[in-house]
Protein backbone atom coordinates (compact mmCIF):
# COMPACT_ATOMS: atom_id res chain seq x y z
CA UNK A 1 0.00 0.00 0.00
CA UNK A 2 2.96 2.70 0.87
CA UNK A 3 4.26 1.78 -2.79
CA UNK A 4 1.50 2.70 -4.26
CA UNK A 5 0.09 5.78 -1.92
CA UNK A 6 3.15 7.34 -1.18
CA UNK A 7 1.33 10.36 0.52
CA UNK A 8 0.37 8.21 2.89
CA UNK A 9 3.82 7.40 4.32
CA UNK A 10 3.95 9.91 6.77
CA UNK A 11 4.96 9.41 10.63
CA UNK A 12 2.22 8.65 12.74
CA UNK A 13 1.77 12.78 14.02
CA UNK A 14 1.08 14.01 10.88
CA UNK A 15 -1.88 10.86 10.13
CA UNK A 16 -3.25 11.58 12.99
CA UNK A 17 -3.90 15.11 11.75
CA UNK A 18 -4.90 14.13 8.72
CA UNK A 19 -7.10 12.22 9.58
CA UNK A 20 -8.83 15.16 11.42
CA UNK A 21 -8.73 17.06 8.62
CA UNK A 22 -10.76 14.18 7.15
CA UNK A 23 -13.29 13.93 9.77
CA UNK A 24 -13.62 17.65 9.61
CA UNK A 25 -14.31 17.61 5.69
CA UNK A 26 -16.63 14.26 6.33
CA UNK A 27 -18.57 16.87 8.75
CA UNK A 28 -18.70 19.17 5.92
CA UNK A 29 -20.14 16.76 3.28
CA UNK A 30 -22.94 15.47 5.69
CA UNK A 31 -24.27 19.18 6.49
CA UNK A 32 -27.16 20.21 3.82
CA UNK A 33 -25.64 22.05 1.33
CA UNK A 34 -26.98 25.42 -0.12
CA UNK A 35 -28.89 24.94 -3.73
CA UNK A 36 -26.62 26.69 -5.58
CA UNK A 37 -23.31 24.27 -4.20
CA UNK A 38 -25.23 21.19 -5.08
CA UNK A 39 -23.18 19.24 -7.54
CA UNK A 40 -26.61 17.66 -8.69
CA UNK A 41 -30.42 18.92 -8.52
CA UNK A 42 -33.74 18.74 -10.12
CA UNK A 43 -34.51 19.96 -13.51
CA UNK A 44 -30.63 19.36 -14.80
CA UNK A 45 -31.06 18.65 -18.26
CA UNK A 46 -30.31 15.51 -20.59
CA UNK A 47 -30.32 14.64 -23.72
CA UNK A 48 -26.83 13.37 -24.27
CA UNK A 49 -27.66 9.90 -25.26
CA UNK A 50 -29.60 9.31 -28.26
CA UNK A 51 -30.49 5.36 -29.05
CA UNK A 52 -32.43 6.65 -31.88
CA UNK A 53 -31.14 8.02 -35.28
CA UNK A 54 -33.02 11.03 -36.71
CA UNK A 55 -34.37 9.06 -39.17
CA UNK A 56 -35.70 6.54 -36.92
CA UNK A 57 -37.74 8.67 -34.89
CA UNK A 58 -39.28 10.05 -37.92
CA UNK A 59 -39.98 6.47 -39.01
CA UNK A 60 -41.56 5.85 -35.71
CA UNK A 61 -43.74 9.29 -36.29
CA UNK A 62 -44.87 8.25 -39.28
CA UNK A 63 -45.83 4.97 -38.05
CA UNK A 64 -47.52 6.10 -35.16
CA UNK A 65 -49.35 8.62 -37.40
CA UNK A 66 -50.26 5.88 -39.55
CA UNK A 67 -51.69 3.10 -37.07
CA UNK A 68 -53.74 6.40 -35.82
CA UNK A 69 -55.35 7.23 -38.97
CA UNK A 70 -55.78 3.43 -40.36
CA UNK A 71 -56.18 1.53 -37.14
CA UNK A 72 -57.52 3.79 -34.87
CA UNK A 73 -58.76 3.47 -31.43
CA UNK A 74 -61.96 1.16 -30.21
CA UNK A 75 -63.79 1.41 -27.02
CA UNK A 76 -63.65 5.28 -26.19
CA UNK A 77 -67.08 6.04 -23.78
CA UNK A 78 -70.21 8.02 -25.16
CA UNK A 79 -68.43 11.20 -23.42
CA UNK A 80 -65.17 10.60 -25.60
CA UNK A 81 -67.24 9.72 -28.82
CA UNK A 82 -68.50 13.08 -28.80
CA UNK A 83 -65.39 15.07 -27.71
CA UNK A 84 -63.31 13.09 -29.97
CA UNK A 85 -65.66 13.33 -33.27
CA UNK A 86 -66.32 17.26 -32.65
CA UNK A 87 -62.69 17.83 -32.81
CA UNK A 88 -62.09 16.05 -35.93
CA UNK A 89 -62.10 12.03 -35.21
CA UNK A 90 -63.38 9.67 -37.46
CA UNK A 91 -65.61 7.23 -35.79
CA UNK A 92 -65.79 3.77 -38.18
CA UNK A 93 -68.67 1.58 -38.29
CA UNK A 94 -66.35 -1.26 -36.57
CA UNK A 95 -66.43 1.51 -33.53
CA UNK A 96 -63.00 3.06 -33.70
CA UNK A 97 -62.26 5.88 -33.53
CA UNK A 98 -59.51 7.40 -36.36
CA UNK A 99 -57.33 10.50 -35.90
CA UNK A 100 -56.30 11.94 -39.28
CA UNK A 101 -52.71 13.49 -39.22
CA UNK A 102 -54.04 17.48 -39.90
CA UNK A 103 -55.55 16.62 -36.38
CA UNK A 104 -53.20 14.84 -34.36
CA UNK A 105 -50.57 17.79 -35.81
CA UNK A 106 -52.64 20.63 -34.98
CA UNK A 107 -53.53 19.21 -31.42
CA UNK A 108 -49.69 18.96 -30.79
CA UNK A 109 -49.45 22.19 -31.89
CA UNK A 110 -51.83 23.32 -29.21
CA UNK A 111 -50.71 20.80 -26.19
CA UNK A 112 -48.65 22.52 -23.37
CA UNK A 113 -45.24 22.20 -24.05
CA UNK A 114 -43.46 24.03 -20.95
CA UNK A 115 -45.30 22.29 -17.85
CA UNK A 116 -44.64 23.46 -14.31
CA UNK A 117 -45.94 20.57 -11.82
CA UNK A 118 -46.63 22.58 -8.20
CA UNK A 119 -45.50 21.54 -4.87
CA UNK A 120 -47.12 22.29 -1.70
CA UNK A 121 -44.01 23.61 -1.21
CA UNK A 122 -42.99 26.00 -3.97
CA UNK A 123 -39.16 25.33 -3.99
CA UNK A 124 -40.33 21.26 -4.99
CA UNK A 125 -42.18 23.04 -8.13
CA UNK A 126 -40.87 21.08 -11.33
CA UNK A 127 -40.48 22.95 -14.55
CA UNK A 128 -40.47 20.24 -17.16
CA UNK A 129 -39.98 20.54 -20.44
CA UNK A 130 -36.95 20.58 -22.82
CA UNK A 131 -34.26 17.54 -21.67
CA UNK A 132 -34.82 18.95 -17.92
CA UNK A 133 -34.41 15.60 -15.75
CA UNK A 134 -36.47 14.71 -12.67
CA UNK A 135 -36.38 11.38 -10.86
CA UNK A 136 -39.80 10.17 -8.75
CA UNK A 137 -41.33 7.47 -7.25
CA UNK A 138 -44.54 5.72 -9.01
CA UNK A 139 -46.22 2.02 -9.33
CA UNK A 140 -48.85 0.39 -7.81
CA UNK A 141 -47.01 -2.34 -5.97
CA UNK A 142 -49.41 -4.79 -3.57
CA UNK A 143 -46.75 -5.95 -1.37
CA UNK A 144 -44.35 -4.82 1.11
CA UNK A 145 -40.25 -5.96 0.95
CA UNK A 146 -39.01 -6.66 4.46
CA UNK A 147 -35.22 -5.95 3.47
CA UNK A 148 -34.45 -7.56 7.21
CA UNK A 149 -36.66 -10.54 7.01
CA UNK A 150 -36.30 -11.10 3.29
CA UNK A 151 -39.80 -11.66 3.01
CA UNK A 152 -42.96 -9.78 1.72
CA UNK A 153 -46.23 -8.44 3.28
CA UNK A 154 -49.21 -6.58 2.16
CA UNK A 155 -48.93 -2.65 1.98
CA UNK A 156 -50.84 -0.19 4.16
CA UNK A 157 -51.69 3.23 4.46
CA UNK A 158 -49.23 3.32 6.92
CA UNK A 159 -46.77 2.38 4.79
CA UNK A 160 -47.70 4.79 2.06
CA UNK A 161 -47.58 7.72 4.56
CA UNK A 162 -44.26 6.77 5.74
CA UNK A 163 -42.67 6.48 2.39
CA UNK A 164 -43.55 9.84 1.35
CA UNK A 165 -41.94 11.30 5.06
CA UNK A 166 -38.89 9.33 3.65
CA UNK A 167 -39.26 11.06 0.19
CA UNK A 168 -39.78 14.35 1.20
CA UNK A 169 -36.27 14.03 3.53
CA UNK A 170 -34.24 12.32 0.40
CA UNK A 171 -32.60 15.43 -2.01
CA UNK A 172 -32.74 13.14 -5.21
CA UNK A 173 -36.16 12.31 -5.09
CA UNK A 174 -37.63 14.89 -6.51
CA UNK A 175 -41.54 13.95 -6.61
CA UNK A 176 -43.38 11.19 -5.03
CA UNK A 177 -46.07 9.39 -7.57
CA UNK A 178 -48.13 6.55 -5.04
CA UNK A 179 -45.58 3.73 -5.64
CA UNK A 180 -47.95 1.06 -3.48
CA UNK A 181 -51.80 0.34 -3.16
CA UNK A 182 -53.45 0.35 0.58
CA UNK A 183 -54.43 -2.87 0.70
CA UNK A 184 -56.26 -2.57 4.15
CA UNK A 185 -58.69 -0.33 2.97
CA UNK A 186 -61.49 -2.34 1.38
CA UNK A 187 -63.63 0.80 0.05
CA UNK A 188 -62.21 1.91 -3.04
CA UNK A 189 -63.11 5.32 -2.62
CA UNK A 190 -61.69 5.50 1.15
CA UNK A 191 -58.47 4.02 -0.49
CA UNK A 192 -58.31 6.70 -3.13
CA UNK A 193 -58.87 9.66 -0.85
CA UNK A 194 -56.72 7.82 1.76
CA UNK A 195 -53.93 7.59 -0.85
CA UNK A 196 -54.37 11.34 -1.55
CA UNK A 197 -54.18 12.09 2.36
CA UNK A 198 -51.71 9.72 3.38
CA UNK A 199 -49.14 10.82 0.04
CA UNK A 200 -49.90 15.03 0.93
CA UNK A 201 -49.66 15.10 4.72
CA UNK A 202 -46.50 12.88 4.52
CA UNK A 203 -44.11 15.43 1.93
CA UNK A 204 -44.31 19.06 0.43
CA UNK A 205 -43.20 17.80 -3.04
CA UNK A 206 -45.00 17.11 -5.94
CA UNK A 207 -47.80 14.34 -5.47
CA UNK A 208 -48.76 11.57 -7.99
CA UNK A 209 -52.24 9.65 -7.39
CA UNK A 210 -54.85 7.98 -9.08
CA UNK A 211 -58.39 7.93 -9.02
CA UNK A 212 -59.77 4.55 -9.91
CA UNK A 213 -64.07 5.60 -10.61
CA UNK A 214 -65.07 9.28 -12.29
CA UNK A 215 -67.72 9.77 -9.74
CA UNK A 216 -65.10 9.74 -6.79
CA UNK A 217 -63.39 12.49 -8.71
CA UNK A 218 -65.21 15.26 -6.87
CA UNK A 219 -64.82 14.15 -3.78
CA UNK A 220 -61.05 13.51 -4.59
CA UNK A 221 -61.55 17.52 -5.76
CA UNK A 222 -62.78 18.49 -2.44
CA UNK A 223 -60.16 17.28 -0.71
CA UNK A 224 -57.73 18.91 -2.76
CA UNK A 225 -59.28 22.37 -2.59
CA UNK A 226 -59.49 21.65 1.14
CA UNK A 227 -55.67 21.45 1.20
CA UNK A 228 -55.00 24.20 -1.06
CA UNK A 229 -57.35 26.69 0.62
CA UNK A 230 -60.27 26.74 -1.87
CA UNK A 231 -61.03 26.14 -5.28
CA UNK A 232 -59.31 29.09 -6.87
CA UNK A 233 -55.46 28.06 -4.51
CA UNK A 234 -56.03 24.47 -6.34
CA UNK A 235 -56.59 25.53 -9.37
CA UNK A 236 -53.67 28.35 -9.49
CA UNK A 237 -51.52 25.79 -7.94
CA UNK A 238 -52.58 22.12 -8.71
CA UNK A 239 -50.26 20.00 -6.55
CA UNK A 240 -51.06 16.36 -7.48
CA UNK A 241 -51.35 14.96 -10.69
CA UNK A 242 -52.98 12.03 -11.89
CA UNK A 243 -51.98 8.92 -13.66
CA UNK A 244 -54.65 7.94 -15.87
CA UNK A 245 -54.29 4.20 -17.47
CA UNK A 246 -56.52 5.70 -20.42
CA UNK A 247 -55.45 2.80 -22.93
CA UNK A 248 -55.54 -1.09 -22.28
CA UNK A 249 -53.03 -1.84 -24.64
CA UNK A 250 -53.32 -2.26 -28.06
CA UNK A 251 -55.20 0.49 -29.11
CA UNK A 252 -57.69 0.66 -26.94
CA UNK A 253 -59.49 3.49 -24.51
CA UNK A 254 -59.91 2.48 -21.30
CA UNK A 255 -63.62 3.57 -20.99
CA UNK A 256 -64.24 4.22 -17.35
CA UNK A 257 -60.35 5.46 -16.85
CA UNK A 258 -61.10 7.81 -19.89
CA UNK A 259 -64.26 9.12 -18.18
CA UNK A 260 -61.61 10.17 -14.91
CA UNK A 261 -59.42 11.85 -16.98
CA UNK A 262 -62.08 14.18 -18.43
CA UNK A 263 -63.45 15.50 -14.64
CA UNK A 264 -59.62 15.67 -13.65
CA UNK A 265 -59.11 17.90 -16.73
CA UNK A 266 -61.81 20.04 -16.26
CA UNK A 267 -61.48 19.99 -12.20
CA UNK A 268 -58.14 21.43 -12.97
CA UNK A 269 -55.63 18.92 -12.23
CA UNK A 270 -52.58 17.44 -13.91
CA UNK A 271 -52.81 14.37 -15.76
CA UNK A 272 -50.17 11.78 -16.90
CA UNK A 273 -51.49 10.01 -19.93
CA UNK A 274 -50.17 6.72 -19.35
CA UNK A 275 -49.92 3.76 -21.97
CA UNK A 276 -48.31 0.45 -20.57
CA UNK A 277 -47.79 -2.00 -23.16
CA UNK A 278 -45.96 -5.41 -22.30
CA UNK A 279 -43.59 -5.74 -25.40
CA UNK A 280 -44.39 -9.35 -26.69
CA UNK A 281 -48.12 -9.45 -24.97
CA UNK A 282 -50.07 -6.29 -25.57
CA UNK A 283 -47.44 -4.29 -27.28
CA UNK A 284 -45.02 -5.75 -30.24
CA UNK A 285 -41.92 -8.00 -28.79
CA UNK A 286 -39.52 -5.28 -30.92
CA UNK A 287 -38.30 -2.07 -29.11
CA UNK A 288 -39.07 -0.04 -31.96
CA UNK A 289 -42.79 -1.20 -32.35
CA UNK A 290 -43.33 -1.24 -28.85
CA UNK A 291 -42.16 2.48 -28.65
CA UNK A 292 -44.44 2.90 -31.88
CA UNK A 293 -47.70 2.02 -30.35
CA UNK A 294 -46.84 3.55 -27.34
CA UNK A 295 -46.46 6.57 -29.01
CA UNK A 296 -49.74 6.20 -31.20
CA UNK A 297 -51.70 5.76 -28.08
CA UNK A 298 -50.42 8.62 -26.43
CA UNK A 299 -50.90 11.22 -29.25
CA UNK A 300 -54.53 9.97 -29.45
CA UNK A 301 -54.46 11.54 -25.51
CA UNK A 302 -53.07 14.38 -26.70
CA UNK A 303 -56.11 15.00 -28.90
CA UNK A 304 -58.45 13.94 -26.36
CA UNK A 305 -56.97 16.45 -23.49
CA UNK A 306 -56.59 19.37 -26.08
CA UNK A 307 -60.22 18.88 -27.09
CA UNK A 308 -61.24 19.17 -23.64
CA UNK A 309 -59.02 21.89 -22.55
CA UNK A 310 -56.04 23.41 -24.88
CA UNK A 311 -52.98 23.41 -23.39
CA UNK A 312 -54.01 21.45 -20.12
CA UNK A 313 -50.91 20.28 -18.82
CA UNK A 314 -50.82 16.58 -19.63
CA UNK A 315 -47.64 14.46 -19.60
CA UNK A 316 -47.00 12.21 -22.85
CA UNK A 317 -46.30 8.72 -20.83
CA UNK A 318 -45.20 6.31 -23.00
CA UNK A 319 -44.28 3.23 -20.68
CA UNK A 320 -43.91 0.13 -22.32
CA UNK A 321 -42.81 -2.61 -20.69
CA UNK A 322 -40.08 -5.40 -21.28
CA UNK A 323 -40.95 -9.17 -21.23
CA UNK A 324 -39.50 -12.17 -20.32
CA UNK A 325 -40.74 -13.98 -22.90
CA UNK A 326 -39.36 -17.42 -21.42
CA UNK A 327 -41.47 -16.79 -18.41
CA UNK A 328 -43.83 -14.46 -19.34
CA UNK A 329 -42.45 -12.31 -16.39
CA UNK A 330 -42.15 -8.32 -16.70
CA UNK A 331 -38.49 -7.29 -17.42
CA UNK A 332 -38.27 -4.01 -15.59
CA UNK A 333 -34.42 -4.47 -14.63
CA UNK A 334 -33.26 -5.06 -18.25
CA UNK A 335 -31.23 -3.23 -21.11
CA UNK A 336 -33.92 -3.51 -23.40
CA UNK A 337 -36.38 -1.60 -20.46
CA UNK A 338 -33.93 1.16 -20.74
CA UNK A 339 -33.80 1.65 -24.16
CA UNK A 340 -37.56 1.50 -24.50
CA UNK A 341 -37.30 4.67 -21.99
CA UNK A 342 -34.51 6.50 -23.62
CA UNK A 343 -35.98 5.71 -26.94
CA UNK A 344 -39.43 7.18 -26.16
CA UNK A 345 -37.70 10.44 -24.50
CA UNK A 346 -36.51 11.20 -27.82
CA UNK A 347 -39.73 11.32 -28.93
CA UNK A 348 -41.44 13.36 -25.76
CA UNK A 349 -38.41 15.76 -27.37
CA UNK A 350 -39.30 15.37 -31.14
CA UNK A 351 -42.89 16.32 -29.94
CA UNK A 352 -41.90 18.93 -27.55
CA UNK A 353 -44.13 17.81 -24.95
CA UNK A 354 -43.28 16.76 -21.40
CA UNK A 355 -42.87 13.06 -21.06
CA UNK A 356 -42.37 10.46 -18.36
CA UNK A 357 -41.44 6.37 -18.32
CA UNK A 358 -40.19 4.16 -16.24
CA UNK A 359 -36.47 3.25 -15.09
CA UNK A 360 -34.81 2.40 -12.03
CA UNK A 361 -36.89 -0.18 -11.02
CA UNK A 362 -35.97 -3.92 -10.67
CA UNK A 363 -37.16 -7.20 -10.88
CA UNK A 364 -34.82 -8.40 -7.81
CA UNK A 365 -36.99 -9.04 -4.56
CA UNK A 366 -34.39 -7.58 -2.36
CA UNK A 367 -32.47 -4.73 -2.20
CA UNK A 368 -29.21 -6.77 -3.39
CA UNK A 369 -26.76 -6.79 -6.23
CA UNK A 370 -28.86 -7.40 -9.10
CA UNK A 371 -31.05 -4.55 -7.89
CA UNK A 372 -28.03 -1.99 -7.82
CA UNK A 373 -26.83 -3.02 -11.69
CA UNK A 374 -30.60 -3.34 -12.76
CA UNK A 375 -31.67 0.15 -11.01
CA UNK A 376 -28.45 1.89 -12.67
CA UNK A 377 -28.38 0.72 -15.57
CA UNK A 378 -31.90 2.03 -16.27
CA UNK A 379 -31.58 4.97 -14.14
CA UNK A 380 -28.75 6.35 -15.68
CA UNK A 381 -30.04 5.94 -19.29
CA UNK A 382 -33.04 7.63 -18.73
CA UNK A 383 -31.59 10.55 -17.42
CA UNK A 384 -28.80 10.56 -20.46
CA UNK A 385 -31.72 10.31 -22.89
CA UNK A 386 -33.30 13.62 -20.90
CA UNK A 387 -36.54 11.89 -19.67
CA UNK A 388 -38.47 14.66 -17.97
CA UNK A 389 -40.44 12.16 -15.18
CA UNK A 390 -38.49 9.31 -14.31
CA UNK A 391 -41.21 7.32 -12.75
CA UNK A 392 -40.51 4.44 -10.27
CA UNK A 393 -37.17 5.51 -9.93
CA UNK A 394 -35.95 4.31 -6.54
CA UNK A 395 -37.87 1.84 -4.38
CA UNK A 396 -39.55 -0.90 -6.66
CA UNK A 397 -38.99 -4.35 -6.91
CA UNK A 398 -39.93 -7.98 -8.04
CA UNK A 399 -41.26 -6.26 -11.32
CA UNK A 400 -43.36 -3.90 -9.90
CA UNK A 401 -45.00 -5.96 -7.22
CA UNK A 402 -42.94 -5.09 -4.22
CA UNK A 403 -41.94 -1.74 -2.69
CA UNK A 404 -39.33 -1.12 -0.28
CA UNK A 405 -38.92 1.88 2.25
CA UNK A 406 -34.85 0.93 2.97
CA UNK A 407 -34.25 0.46 -1.48
CA UNK A 408 -36.16 3.96 -1.36
CA UNK A 409 -33.38 5.42 0.83
CA UNK A 410 -30.46 3.23 -1.54
CA UNK A 411 -31.85 4.97 -4.23
CA UNK A 412 -31.35 8.12 -3.59
CA UNK A 413 -27.45 7.55 -3.64
CA UNK A 414 -27.83 5.75 -7.10
CA UNK A 415 -29.87 8.58 -8.10
CA UNK A 416 -27.39 11.25 -6.83
CA UNK A 417 -24.64 9.46 -8.90
CA UNK A 418 -26.82 8.64 -11.95
CA UNK A 419 -27.72 12.48 -12.28
CA UNK A 420 -23.63 13.43 -11.95
CA UNK A 421 -23.44 11.41 -15.00
CA UNK A 422 -26.12 13.51 -16.78
CA UNK A 423 -24.56 17.01 -15.41
CA UNK A 424 -21.49 16.05 -17.37
CA UNK A 425 -18.04 17.47 -17.78
CA UNK A 426 -17.86 21.58 -18.21
CA UNK A 427 -14.90 22.84 -19.99
CA UNK A 428 -13.67 26.14 -19.22
CA UNK A 429 -10.71 28.43 -17.62
CA UNK A 430 -11.22 27.15 -14.44
CA UNK A 431 -11.70 23.46 -14.91
CA UNK A 432 -8.86 23.01 -17.40
CA UNK A 433 -6.80 24.00 -14.73
CA UNK A 434 -3.63 24.88 -16.32
CA UNK A 435 -2.48 27.17 -14.30
CA UNK A 436 -3.40 25.15 -10.95
CA UNK A 437 -1.26 22.94 -12.77
CA UNK A 438 1.71 25.05 -13.40
CA UNK A 439 1.75 25.95 -9.99
CA UNK A 440 1.47 22.23 -8.29
CA UNK A 441 4.62 20.73 -10.80
CA UNK A 442 6.99 24.13 -10.64
CA UNK A 443 8.37 24.53 -7.12
CA UNK A 444 4.49 23.49 -5.66
CA UNK A 445 3.72 20.28 -3.73
CA UNK A 446 3.83 17.55 -6.01
CA UNK A 447 0.03 17.31 -5.45
CA UNK A 448 -3.37 18.47 -5.33
CA UNK A 449 -4.53 18.01 -2.04
CA UNK A 450 -5.70 20.47 -0.08
CA UNK A 451 -4.73 23.18 -2.87
CA UNK A 452 -7.49 25.97 -2.40
CA UNK A 453 -9.17 24.93 -6.02
CA UNK A 454 -9.28 21.80 -4.93
CA UNK A 455 -11.30 22.65 -1.68
CA UNK A 456 -12.93 25.29 -3.17
CA UNK A 457 -14.80 22.99 -5.83
CA UNK A 458 -15.15 19.75 -3.52
CA UNK A 459 -18.80 19.89 -3.02
CA UNK A 460 -19.83 21.67 -6.25
CA UNK A 461 -17.86 19.60 -8.67
CA UNK A 462 -18.88 15.99 -6.67
CA UNK A 463 -21.46 13.94 -5.72
CA UNK A 464 -20.67 11.72 -2.31
CA UNK A 465 -23.12 8.83 -1.70
CA UNK A 466 -24.98 9.04 1.55
CA UNK A 467 -25.09 5.75 2.42
CA UNK A 468 -22.27 4.11 0.08
CA UNK A 469 -19.07 3.02 1.20
CA UNK A 470 -15.77 4.04 0.24
CA UNK A 471 -13.62 3.42 3.59
CA UNK A 472 -11.05 1.54 3.45
CA UNK A 473 -11.06 -2.16 4.30
CA UNK A 474 -9.19 -1.13 7.64
CA UNK A 475 -11.29 1.59 8.68
CA UNK A 476 -14.55 -0.96 7.46
CA UNK A 477 -13.43 -3.39 10.01
CA UNK A 478 -12.60 -0.76 13.12
CA UNK A 479 -16.40 0.49 12.07
CA UNK A 480 -17.70 -2.91 12.76
CA UNK A 481 -18.47 -3.76 8.99
CA UNK A 482 -21.58 -2.22 8.37
CA UNK A 483 -24.01 -3.42 6.57
CA UNK A 484 -25.44 -1.52 3.74
CA UNK A 485 -29.10 -2.74 4.03
CA UNK A 486 -28.57 -2.21 7.62
CA UNK A 487 -27.32 1.22 7.09
CA UNK A 488 -30.73 2.15 5.50
CA UNK A 489 -32.88 0.78 7.96
CA UNK A 490 -31.37 2.65 10.56
CA UNK A 491 -31.64 5.83 8.39
CA UNK A 492 -35.04 4.87 7.82
CA UNK A 493 -36.26 4.66 11.87
CA UNK A 494 -34.37 8.21 12.10
CA UNK A 495 -36.45 9.79 9.35
CA UNK A 496 -39.64 8.40 10.80
CA UNK A 497 -38.66 9.36 14.17
CA UNK A 498 -38.21 12.83 13.08
CA UNK A 499 -41.16 14.95 13.56
CA UNK A 500 -43.51 14.89 10.45
CA UNK A 501 -42.10 18.45 8.63
CA UNK A 502 -45.09 17.76 5.89
CA UNK A 503 -47.78 17.65 8.45
CA UNK A 504 -51.06 19.57 8.31
CA UNK A 505 -52.07 22.47 10.67
CA UNK A 506 -54.18 20.80 13.15
CA UNK A 507 -57.24 23.00 12.10
CA UNK A 508 -56.56 21.81 8.60
CA UNK A 509 -56.54 18.14 9.50
CA UNK A 510 -59.53 18.29 11.85
CA UNK A 511 -61.88 19.74 9.30
CA UNK A 512 -60.41 16.75 7.14
CA UNK A 513 -60.99 13.50 9.76
CA UNK A 514 -64.46 15.21 9.72
CA UNK A 515 -65.27 15.58 5.94
CA UNK A 516 -64.17 12.21 5.25
CA UNK A 517 -63.16 9.11 6.80
CA UNK A 518 -59.04 9.11 7.39
CA UNK A 519 -57.62 6.05 8.40
CA UNK A 520 -54.24 6.94 9.47
CA UNK A 521 -54.20 7.64 13.18
CA UNK A 522 -54.12 11.30 14.19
Amino acid sequence: MTDRFPLMTDPSPRRSGRSGGRAARKAARAAPLSDEMRPVRAGMSGGQYKPLDDAGVQRIHQAALQLLEEVGLADAPPSGVEILTGAGAVLGEDGRLRFGRALVEDMVRKAAKGITLPARDPRHDLQLGSTRVHYGTAGAAVSMVDAEGRNFRDSTVQDLHDAARIANRLDNIHFLQRPIVCRDIADNLEMDLNTIYAACSGTTKHVGTSISDPAFVPEALQMLHMIAGGEDAWRARPFVSNSVCFVVPPMRFASEACEVMEACVRGGMPVLLLSAGMAGATAPSTIAGAITQAVAECLAGIVYVNAIAPGHPAIFGTWPFGLDLRTGAMTVGSGEQALLTAGCAQMHAFYGIPGGATAGASDAKLPDMQAGWEQMCSAVMAGLSGLNMVYEAAGMHASLLGFCHESLILGDDIIGQAMRCVRGIEVDDETLAVEQIREVCLGGTGHYLGTGQTLARMQADHFYPCLGDRSSPKEWDETGKPDLVAKAVARKQAILAEPNAARFDPLLDRALRQRFRIHLPS
